[in-house]
């Protein structure tokens, strides 16, 4: 069977103006799009593109059943399709069946052996963590959009903050000089509203 099957190849050829073919048994390959449609400017090869895709099915599918070139189709265009990288090339149906015999096994194996992902039955409950950003104006009396006049920064900077709930160092540093000169002001019109009523009395 394998002797039998040495002489039976696929074969591909680019033109120069990039028009694709691609024959086994010297006979037009079909793409097979009735079954399994990834592509709808027939093949391709050399990569793995929708084309690409295409190829490696209709190849498995010559060879094999819908079954197992819809499963491997993927792989077998990385594997094989992939690196056809030529403007002709030719691929024996010996290689491919050894493929389908070496590969389909050791793909369901590691199916198989994927650890099952169990879903934790008492899911902690998040705690609702307060907005640095929204707590900074409450405690100022001033808005998100004045928060970003006084530092001299774009709203939505301001605004991502708030979303992300976190504040860069430089900005933080600049927050923390604002509130301290805001507390000096105070101290001083504190000062000044007592001169007046020194010089009033």
């Amino acid at each position: 069977m394998a002797l039998i099957m040495n002489n039976h190849v696929f074969k591909g050829h680019r033109t120069l103006l990039g028009n694709k073919f691609v024959t086994y048994r010297e006979l037009d390959l079909p793409t097979r799009a009735d079954i399994y449609k990834h592509s709808k400017n027939g093949f391709d090869w050399g990569n793995t593109s929708k084309g690409a895709l295409q190829l490696a099915f209709a190849i498995l599918y010559q060879l094999s059943n819908k079954e197992t070139s819809t499963k491997y189709a993927e792989q077998f265009c990385e594997n094989i399709v992939k690196k056809l990288n030529s403007r002709d090339w030719i691929l024996k149906a010996s290689e491919v069946l050894s493929w389908i015999e070496h590969n389909c096994d050791t793909v369901e194996q590691q199916e198989l052996s994927k650890p099952t992902k169990l879903q934790p039955v008492n899911k902690k409950i998040k705690k609702n963590k307060s907005n640095i950003v929204k707590e900074i104006c409450k405690e100022l009396n001033i808005t998100q959009k004045q928060l970003a006049q006084v530092l001299e920064v774009p709203e939505g900077t301001v605004s991502s903050w708030a979303v992300k709930n976190e504040i860069p160092r430089l900005g933080k540093k600049a927050i923390e000089f604002y509130i301290q000169n805001t507390k000096n002001q105070k101290i001083v019109d504190s000062y000044r509203s007592f001169i007046k009523l020194l010089q009033a009395s």
